[in-house]
């Protein structure tokens, strides 16, 4: 079985199930076991949602058994198995979830589908190979390009145009149907802080921070009956970072160990107990303090503001057409 989760950790009585109660969920990425899209699955279950949603695109033994478990917790869930990059998936995805979930769509859609990279040079040269030809290394070069920029691209792919087709999709139902909806992006902190080499990962969560505010612009005067915001959050120990958890190079100036999924899950429960139209069109930030034995959660707001100022040259010298 590829369940490893306590359910028991993911019950947060704090919220008074606030975050979660009585909503349908949705949740993209939330097959892979030990991600942290299965964490706001089992949060969203143990803490008194309607319906969970768990979608995946491979990872469907892992997905399957997630379902399996939420419904030994007496909570109704279902499997969405969907390629969020391909509209056609998409589409062919929307009346199974209406179905499933009671002829309604979501009340609430946390968007986590993504992909890291394995990391690359961006923008420098492969080091030189003793005894190697010219000619093996121009091979050489040239493929390690092809399957560095095929990665990147994958990982940009998932991320923003799964976005993009989940909120287009759901957002026109939800206004249809005069029925409001909760649209939560999963981004990371590496969106602000870049790390290095993951420029296809940390370009694609910078380009998500701005779907809030492009889609209240796009939908008007509608805007009111949808919120959105999004999620930046810290290292977490999934399949994609294990490699990584005991290495304080890769994540020491931000925080003093990773965290683990039920934590970081527990963090997200907090923000969400909020209501829907406070957070919305906010950026939020998972900021981790304190020593590896005594983790403390909070959250901070960031402002993406632009700065727009006159070059003193240019304004002395405009062009006249």
């Amino acid at each position: 079985m590829a369940y490893t989760q306590n359910f028991e950790k993911f019950r947060y009585p704090e919220f008074d199930g606030q975050s979660f109660r009585s909503k349908r969920v949705l949740i993209t990425g939330s097959g892979k076991d030990g991600g942290i899209g299965q964490a706001l699955a089992l949060a969203a279950a143990a803490n008194g949602a309607e319906v969970v949603g768990v979608h995946f695109h491979s990872s469907y033994r892992d997905g399957f058994d997630l379902v399996d478990a939420i419904r030994k917790q007496g909570v109704k869930a279902f499997a969405v198995q969907a390629d969020v990059t391909s509209t056609r998936d998409l589409w062919a995805s929307r009346g199974h979830i209406i179905e499933q979930m009671g002829n309604k769509g979501p009340d609430l859609i946390i968007c986590n589908s993504g992909l890291t990279e394995q990391g690359y040079r961006f923008g420098r040269a492969l080091p030189e190979k003793e005894g190697e030809s010219r000619a093996e290394r121009r091979a050489r070069v040239r493929q390690d390009f092809i399957d560095n920029l095929a990665e990147s691209n994958m990982v940009v792919n998932t991320k923003i145009d799964g976005f993009l087709g989940m909120t287009h999709l759901w957002a026109g139902e939800a206004l249809y149907h005069k029925h409001p909806l909760q649209l939560v992006y999963i981004s990371s902190m590496q969106a602000i802080e870049p790390g290095i080499a993951v420029p296809g990962y940390v370009v694609a969560n910078w380009a998500v921070l701005r779907l809030p505010e492009v889609l209240r612009v796009n939908l008007g005067k509608l805007s009111d009956s949808i919120s959105a915001c999004c999620l930046m959050l810290p290292f977490i120990r999934t399949g994609m970072t294990q490699e990584y958890a005991d290495n304080p190079k890769v994540f020491g100036r931000w925080q003093t160990r990773m965290l683990e999924p039920h934590e970081a899950a527990r963090g997200v429960a907090q923000l969400l107990a909020r209501s829907g139209q406070e957070l919305n069109l906010g950026n939020y930030k998972l900021r981790v303090n304190g020593n590896p034995d005594a983790i403390r959660l909070s959250w901070s707001r960031v402002s993406l503001e632009v700065n727009d100022a006159p070059i003193e040259w240019s304004e002395q010298t405009p062009i006249a057409c």
